[in-house]
């Protein structure tokens, strides 16, 4: 069909309301505004009350849902059935089955169980418990999970020493902060001034006490290789979690002697540091920069008998087996396995806990 045959329009504005000219141009204007999907539905609605109506009302409902859509949803409002789907969609990565829905539901519906109730059923679950988990992105978070269940696992003591455990978030320290159950009557933390400490540990911080529900946590900020301050005799256990390897074999060697002296008669030092037959399989250089070592295990054991220890308790945290086997580091399988293991050497952290002869 020729231009001029198309039918004129019943205006001749664009979507700005400019006139336009006669001119040779007048036809290729009538089919812009023919064929804007917006100009067709106003004129549409202009010729009808009705669809108008519909029209303003439709908007208002999509502004609504826009609204609600975007509006935060607290986990504690979703509906029982919802917040069965979530919870397994998180915690196992997959739908609930039929079971699992009539397992729940009743008890969610009638208050019986909350939401939080559910979280933690599931975190007992052995799926749960077998489930992947922790990937080699966050490798870090799952060796930081089987650390707290070794602080856990310390005895019992009334003084403590911890050497380099300054939290970065919690001002109770790293012993209260990841799970050491037990109350005190004083916790000891020595750490460098942070203005000496590498800049990624660096904290505008400067503590001196702080009360926990635990017991009193008390700062002290120097070198943990120098010691000379505290009386012998003065601690029931010391920890060492993610310090030794920042001085050097030497100096290394000298804190094992100097926690030597200031335990009790069966007293306890324990450590954790990570394996350099792993690490070094990860890459070739330090996993941190301001490592100055990285002990293999027999090189730990070694230290801590010719210190006078006796070695009561060896473990590992993070099992990498495989990547040993292969000779290839597997970041995924590593944080795979998150928590302690009897086979210490094969594993990307050492625990140890040595015992003082009474």
């Amino acid at each position: 069909m020729p231009c001029s045959s198309i039918p004129r329009p019943s205006h001749h504005r664009f979507h700005s309301g400019v006139g336009l000219a006669a001119s040779n141009d007048t036809e290729v204007a009538r089919l812009l505004t023919v064929y804007s999907p917006g100009m067709t539905v106003r004129s549409t609605l202009g010729r009808s009350p009705t669809l108008r109506a519909g029209w303003r009302t439709a908007r208002r409902i999509t502004r609504k849902a826009r609204r609600v859509i975007s509006r935060p949803v607290s986990f504690e409002k979703l509906p029982p059935k919802s917040t069965i789907r979530i919870a397994y969609q998180v915690m196992l990565g997959r739908e609930p089955g039929p079971a699992g829905v009539a397992a729940h539901l009743p008890a969610l519906e009638s208050g019986a169980t909350s939401r939080q109730d559910l979280v933690q059923m599931i975190r007992g679950f052995d799926e749960f418990n077998r489930s992947p988990g922790f990937t080699g992105r966050t490798l870090g978070h799952s060796i930081h999970s089987g650390r707290c269940q070794f602080i856990r696992g310390l005895p019992r003591a009334e003084r403590i020493l911890d050497l380099g455990g300054t939290h970065l978030y919690s001002d109770e320290g790293a012993m209260v902060g990841l799970g050491y159950p037990y109350r005190f009557k004083e916790l000891v933390i020595v750490d460098l001034p942070s203005e000496e400490r590498h800049e990624i540990y660096q904290s505008s911080q400067r503590l001196t006490e702080v009360e926990t529900r635990l017991g009193l946590v008390r700062y002290q900020y120097h070198s943990m290789t120098d010691l000379s301050g505290f009386e012998d005799s003065s601690f029931d256990l010391v920890y060492s979690g993610q310090s030794i390897e920042h001085v050097t074999s030497e100096e290394g060697a000298f804190v094992f002697a100097q926690v030597h002296r200031l335990l009790c008669p069966g007293g306890y030092f324990a450590l954790d540091t990570p394996n350099a037959r792993v690490t070094r399989l990860q890459q070739q250089e330090f996993i941190d920069p301001d490592h100055k070592v990285e002990y293999q295990l027999p090189e730990l054991v070694e230290m801590a008998t010719g210190a006078g220890y006796e070695v009561v308790e060896v473990k590992g945290l993070n099992y990498a087996g495989d990547s040993l086997g292969s000779g290839m580091f597997d970041a995924d399988e590593v944080a795979r396995y998150p928590g302690l293991f009897a086979e210490a050497a094969d594993c990307y952290i050492l625990c140890l806990l040595c015992r003082k002869p009474s």
